[in-house]
């Protein structure tokens, strides 16, 4: 009897409308179950809300060990602010709270957007996942509660205006941001109809980037169902690799690779500082940081 395959890597998934994160993840599980693979870990880089759509990547096995630096790693959104009302969750689900009859022009638009980008300084939603008093936000704002959130600070790397009609005055814009972690998009877009003089929320939110990973590789749920059916998920799962691309290789040999699997170190070797990934020819042993010829294992991968 052959032993069930088990899956280290990426299942990148096109997140559909109104499905949450943990959902996700438990798609990704039925599917390996269907495929008769080895049960592993499962769990996702980075949430995305229900109301938002786009790239989730999925971490299986050993690439689970992976899913902080894919938290940290920054994103890109596009995103449509519609003015004129402003509503407690600053999205479409919630209920207007403020409204105004002003509308900008595209060039007020295009004018505001560098106000935005660099180091700025934002206040979370009150519906988010952050916890006050222990206590995650959004409960206490459904609940009715006050919510007060202390001010951060984020980097958005670019903000750019995708193409829209010039009118008199606009009822809406979409947006394309490329964003440090801890960025709140719908914050954005409240933020930016303020200074425009009016109000907005956020009607559509697309994550089209995360870390590496991009919608060109990202599959529906009907993919990965059907890839779970016909038992060959190993086709749509990427490389455990494939979130370190922007980190050079460092090759092994056995005894190296054998020593680091060990949790040693690993001196007088000829390698740049920083970070690397590790490998004994095409199989990652561990992602490894070096300094002055020293190599000490961040994360070691069971492969």
């Amino acid at each position: 009897m052959t032993a069930a395959v088990a899956l280290h890597g990426w299942i990148i998934l096109d997140k559909p409308y109104g499905l949450g994160s943990t959902q996700a993840v438990s798609a990704v599980k039925r599917a390996l179950r269907e495929a008769g693979c080895a049960k592993v870990k499962v769990g996702h880089g980075g949430t995305l809300d229900p109301l938002a759509t786009g790239v989730l990547p999925i971490a299986l096995g050993e690439a689970t060990k992976l899913a902080g630096r894919m938290l940290d790693a920054s994103k890109i959104y596009d995103f449509t602010i519609r003015f004129g009302e402003q509503t407690d969750s600053l999205d479409v689900e919630g209920q207007v709270i403020a409204t105004s009859d002003s509308r900008p022009t595209r060039a007020q638009v295009e004018a505001v957007l560098p106000r935005f980008t660099g180091l700025i300084e934002q206040v979370p939603p009150a519906f988010s996942a952050l916890k006050v008093d222990g206590k995650r936000a959004y409960d206490l704002a459904r609940a009715g509660e006050e919510v007060v959130l202390a001010t951060r600070a984020v980097t958005i790397h670019d903000l750019c205006l995708l193409p829209v009609a010039d009118g008199v005055g606009l009822e809406a814009v979409t947006l394309s941001a490329h964003v440090s972690k801890g960025t709140y998009i719908r914050s954005l877009a409240r933020d930016i109809a303020l200074a425009l003089g009016t109000v907005g929320h956020v009607t559509m939110l697309r994550r089209t980037k995360a870390g590496p990973f991009t919608l060109e590789q990202a599959i529906s749920l009907d993919k990965l169902a059907e890839s779970g059916k016909g038992r060959s998920l190993e086709n749509i799962c990427l490389p455990l690799r494939t979130a370190l691309d922007d980190i050079p290789a460092l090759a092994l040999d056995p005894e190296q690779a054998r020593l680091l699997r060990h949790g040693q170190f690993l001196s007088g070797v000829a390698v740049l500082d920083g970070l690397h990934l590790a490998m004994l020819e095409e199989t990652p042993v561990a992602l490894v940081e070096a300094l002055s010829g020293i190599v000490k294992v961040e994360r070691g991968f069971n492969l």
